[in-house]
């Protein structure tokens, strides 16, 4: 009997076993399956411009919310040709279905060359997988009557409605005169087309226009974010507890900059309570990203967000480790991997890929440690990266093989060094450095870059001790705040320091909308007062060409006296009054240099002669360049050698746009250096004219002959070590 009990308690405790095994390796199954399941990083879809090319739907990735990484190389991954009624789409908002697999786009469809009020359509797509997309093109002024007077259909936006358990499209209508509104229909159950007449869902209460609404929902509210123009431009909200009836507008502008915006996305972030607010600062060419807890009040977290590349309005949504493998294995690459590395001390601008040699060249900060590196690649889901994190690139190159989803690896070269040229990371452009004596600090004052057609609106400036290390100061001038009398294109200041009553005062000489004004602060990191007028906004006596434009100011030692120079196409120069906001206007004239002088004049004093510089050819020129000649006075004649050519491009190296410059001594040593602008490198030979917008600040060594003369500057990447 106990030999019977025993064996049936074996056979049982057995059986009770193998059934616990079975459960848990199907939990451990079905968490596994969870946690692929789970968001693990976001999809940004956006269109990238104005052009017809660009007017198409683009992905990028991320894993934090804030760095992402352009797909296919940032090329269009739907053919716009293929879904639309114009040729070309734009605003795209993307949405996960409520079954949590099936996901809604809308567009706009729209190519903007045909005028703002050219479309009447918008394009609605499904999908279960990210990327391939069914689509149906919906003409509101077709399919609904009462439409006659329609003139644009935009960006429209899809949300799930819990009550009808339908999908609701919403979107702004302009009809004739009246201003956007923002009206919605219901879709069908398929996603191709709307079963529902449009209707008002919101307009605005001061009759503005209302566009690019945006809706969630938060604590049992709904948030309908949208921008408002005609009235005020900007983002703001309406709440309602009801997704189509009831929004009553609060009336503050949430975004959290002065520059003109659109497109408002908000996301949630990834295990996290947290929102980021997100919008197209559309006439700056970037985004802007603000983050939320409660999305009333919102912080500007735009030092922690990096892209490869430029969107205009698209949405982000968040997605799993098993979307993302999917869309790595469609459409990244190993080279999208190596031009994508995240640690802060790389140039990512001046990044050198050469995918047919397979090298990869990293620039980094000076004192970076490039004994114990990480160059921080990204590393998706369905990306391998062999040896990944810290290695030692001070002696030399180290191999790293990249697989995509599983696919055969890539082994590159990749190599790491300090260049301290350019100076400052991002685009910049006509420097000009100063050496402030309050200070015992270097200044530079560039012009902001990047912006197309040179249409910047502020100035920076950057202080260091030693010339190599830079640090960001922030706005010292910002034309649409500060500067009643011109409002466009910040390009090219220049400063002087003063004791006035035994105070230093700085006085800021810098062009706007082709006219030249001045501002003033008692500290040489501004912030700068504009002195509310144009100093120089008419043509010297005589000249019918050129430009009101690159002041340069110069204190002549010997004297103490200041002068003004200016010019586009010529070079003018009138003597400052005491009160360095204005000159004197009988003192005005016109230097006489030859047929190649162009612009960007910079006076400096050395051993009893006044060196002038100058640029030549076109700042969209690889051939930009600079001359220079020498006088026995500050307002000329200026004697200029046989051979003057001092800066010009180097194509062994890549440096091309070398030009616009200025010059600093350092105190009481005959050492002096040169500052200008180049294109950006290494890219900025590829992009034709928009290179001539897209520059970068570099230093060198400026050296001079016994007979005073200048030796021609050899551009550098390695720029030059600190000074003392």
């Amino acid at each position: 009997m106990k030999n019977f009990g025993i064996q049936n308690l074996l056979k049982t405790t057995c059986c009770f076993l193998f059934w616990l095994n079975l459960a848990s390796n199907q939990l451990l199954a079905q968490d596994s399956v969870a946690g692929k399941n789970k968001n693990d990083g976001y999809l940004f879809v956006y269109f990238t411009g104005n052009d017809k090319k660009e007017e198409a739907i683009h992905y990028a990735i991320s894993k934090n919310g804030y760095s992402f990484n352009a797909l296919n190389n940032d090329e269009p991954v739907i053919s716009s040709e293929k879904i639309s009624s114009t040729g070309g789409v734009r605003d795209p908002h993307i949405l996960r279905g409520a079954d949590g697999k099936t996901f809604y786009m809308v567009v706009t469809d729209m190519v903007s060359a045909k005028g703002w009020d050219s479309n009447r359509a918008m394009v609605l797509l499904k999908s279960t997988d990210l990327i391939n997309w069914s689509s149906s093109i919906i003409n509101i002024q077709k399919r609904f009557p009462g439409n006659e007077n329609l003139l644009r259909v935009w960006a429209p936006q899809t949300i799930y409605d819990n009550v009808k358990q339908k999908y609701m499209v919403y979107w702004s209508m302009k009809h004739g005169k009246d201003p956007d509104k923002i009206y919605y229909a219901y879709a069908n159950a398929d996603f191709t087309d709307l079963e529902t007449e449009p209707e008002q869902l919101f307009f605005s209460p001061t009759n503005g226009s209302c566009i690019d609404g945006d809706i969630i929902y938060h604590n049992g509210k709904y948030n309908l974010f949208f921008k408002t123009e005609g009235n005020g431009n900007g983002i703001k909200k309406a709440v309602s507890d009801k997704l189509t009836e009831g929004y009553v507008l609060q009336d503050k502008y949430l975004q959290q900059t002065t520059e003109a915006v659109e497109g408002a996305g908000v996301f949630k972030l990834n295990n996290s309570s947290d929102y980021i607010l997100m919008y197209d600062v559309y006439m700056k060419g970037k985004y802007q990203f603000t983050r939320s807890k409660d999305l009333e009040n919102f912080q500007v977290v735009d030092q922690a967000v990096s892209m490869d590349f430029h969107p205009r309005h698209g949405t982000v949504l968040p997605i799993n480790q098993l979307e993302m493998k999917s869309l790595v294995s469609k459409w990244y690459t190993v080279e999208s991997v190596l031009k994508s590395p995240q640690s802060k001390y790389i140039k990512k601008n001046n990044i050198v890929l050469d995918s047919a040699a397979k090298k990869l060249f990293l620039p980094v900060d000076y004192e970076t440690d490039l004994k114990d590196f990480d160059p921080e690649f990204p590393s998706f889901s369905g990306v391998s990266i062999m040896p990944n994190g810290k290695s030692d690139f001070s002696k030399g190159p180290k191999k790293i093989s990249v697989s995509i989803a599983g696919k055969p690896a890539k082994t590159y070269e990749v190599n790491s060094g300090i260049n301290n040229n350019p100076v400052l990371k991002g685009y910049y452009a006509d420097p000009e450095i100063l050496y402030a004596n309050k200070t015992k600090k270097y200044y530079l004052y560039p012009t902001s870059d990047g912006f197309t057609g040179w249409s910047g609106t502020y100035f920076k400036t950057f202080s260091s001790t030693d010339l190599v290390n830079w640090k960001d100061e922030g706005v010292v001038l910002d034309l649409v705040k500060d500067v009643s009398w011109g409002k466009r294109n910040a390009w090219a200041p220049t400063i002087a320091e003063k004791i006035i009553n035994g105070k230093y005062k700085y006085f800021y000489y810098f062009t706007s909308a082709q006219k030249i004004g001045v501002a003033f602060s008692d500290n040489p990191a501004g912030p700068f007062k504009d002195s509310g007028k144009a100093l120089i906004d008419k043509k010297p006596l005589g000249i019918k060409g050129g430009q009101e434009i690159d002041p340069d100011v110069f204190t002549d030692p010997k004297t103490g006296k200041s002068y003004l120079y200016w010019g586009n196409s010529y070079m003018a120069v009138a003597a400052l009054n005491q009160d360095m906001v204005s000159i004197d206007t009988n003192s005005i004239k016109v230097i006489t240099i030859n047929k190649d002088f162009r612009e960007g004049t910079e006076v400096f004093y050395r051993n009893g002669k006044y060196y002038f510089l100058w640029s030549e050819d076109d700042t969209r020129s690889e051939n930009y360049r600079v001359r220079y000649g020498y006088s026995d006075s500050p307002t000329g004649k200026i004697s200029i050698p046989e051979n003057n050519l001092i800066l010009a491009k180097d194509t062994q190296n890549g440096i091309y746009g070398t030009g616009h410059n200025s010059v600093i001594q350092i105190p009481g040593k005959d050492e002096w250096y040169i500052v200008y602008h180049r294109f950006t490198l290494p890219e900025g030979i590829t992009m034709g004219s928009a290179a001539g917008y897209n520059r970068e600040v570099c230093i060198d060594k400026l050296e001079f002959n016994k007979d005073g003369s200048i030796k021609k500057v050899t551009p550098t990447l390695t720029g030059i070590k600190p000074v003392k």
